[in-house]
């Protein structure tokens, strides 16, 4: 498609994994813990550089064509989805990247406002190819960083750093225990005996146009407030289980808010004991515990996500399941034990179909390895 377009054969490919978050959610922009790993579904970049300076783009997902210039990407008008490659750009130039042309088509499997994190795999993937494109290299947690930027200060989501370092750093086969505030991390692998099922309701959601914002600012909100009785609160994150009882003053729906976070980043630590030792069994019971704590104290949930939590939980070899990503839409993540996937399948896409009418879309995922470019004549480059 490349050739077709641009008249010349792509000299490279980009693949970006989406990412599903096992447990943490809502933890990562209050500076706490998550437990991510990216899957097997892609954001594909096929790209090639240019001479004329100005970046061209072709999504196939969205059907659209964004053009800006390599010296002033800001400049140009772009649709909608073309703002993260947009603000990608912009910040490479601030990191002191001489931008060239390009010309690049983008697909893949990777669904978009599934929960997915479909946003951070384009804006890790189009860096990938601006950097390939000008001869120039990034560390990985850099180019996270700056991805994280894009999307907060350009896009105007204010999202925390997990998406875009899982996309990143991820490793095959294994979950990725990370600390938002340091950015520490260390890899878990995950029981080749379970699979990881994300199970999409169908209903579409973009951050930028959902109460995702309204939240962060209760949170920050939260904090300004208790730091007049808990000074050393620079936020949510320094507040555990044990520390509930300064937030008993907060008004509601503040004091939920505070009691989730609280609560999920202590999921996150008994989440990566479980794995360490290997009781599956455990990690599922504290899936199915973050989600009751995401609809009732973080009210993120829907009706929709709701029958497919249900629908889920009843299929066979389900071990817990729970919304996943942001909520207000969006995909369910269920733990399930590997024989049992395809039975569970079967179960858990009639359940739903029964209970709200419509029907599901369920992928059975691998944990996958980070963000790479394949040149098409030279190899992988890692």
């Amino acid at each position: 498609m490349l050739g077709d377009r641009f008249g010349a054969p792509p000299h490279y490919h980009i693949r970006a994994p989406g990412r599903v978050n096992l447990i943490g959610e809502h933890t990562d922009y209050n500076e706490g813990f998550v437990l991510p790993a990216a899957v097997d579904r892609y954001v594909v970049i096929a790209a090639a550089p240019a001479d004329d300076r100005v970046i061209r783009l072709l999504s196939t997902a969205f059907s659209g064509e964004a053009s800006l210039p390599a010296d002033r990407p800001e400049a140009a008008t772009v649709p909608p989805w073309a703002r993260y490659v947009q603000g990608v750009a912009l910040e490479l130039r601030r990191a002191g990247v001489v931008l060239c042309g390009l010309h690049g088509v983008i697909g893949g499997d990777l669904p978009v406002g599934a929960g997915l994190s479909s946003s951070a795999a384009l804006e890790v993937g189009t860096a990938l190819a601006l950097l390939a494109a000008a001869g120039a290299d990034r560390d990985r947690r850099e180019i996270a960083t700056l991805s994280r930027r894009a999307e907060e200060e350009f896009v105007g989501v204010r999202c925390g750093i997990m998406d875009q370092f899982t996309v990143a750093l991820a490793r095959r086969g294994h979950a990725l225990f990370l600390d938002c505030r340091t950015l520490e991390s260390d890899y878990l692998p995950l029981p080749a005996a379970l699979a990881l099922v994300v199970c999409d309701t169908g209903v579409r959601r973009a951050l930028g146009d959902s109460a995702y914002n309204v939240r962060r600012r209760e949170c920050d909100e939260a904090v300004e407030r208790l730091r007049a009785v808990r000074p050393d609160v620079r936020a949510l994150r320094d507040l555990g289980p044990q520390d509930l009882d300064v937030a008993a003053g907060l008004p509601d729906p503040l004091r939920r808010r505070v009691r989730h976070v609280a609560m999920e980043n202590a999921r996150v630590r008994a989440a990566v004991a479980a794995l360490r030792r290997g009781e599956a069994g455990a990690l599922g019971r504290l899936l199915d515990s973050s989600h009751a704590s995401l609809r009732d104290d973080f009210e993120v949930s829907t009706p929709e996500l709701e029958a497919m939590v249900e629908a889920a939980r009843s299929a066979p070899g389900c071990l817990g399941a729970r919304l996943v990503g942001a909520g207000f839409g969006g995909s369910v993540l269920a733990l399930v034990e590997r024989a049992a996937a395809p039975a569970f399948v079967a179960a858990a896409r009639d359940a739903y179909r029964r209970t709200i009418q419509r029907e599901g879309t369920f992928l059975v995922c691998e944990a996958a390895g980070a963000a790479a470019v394949t040149t098409v004549d030279r190899g992988e480059n890692p």
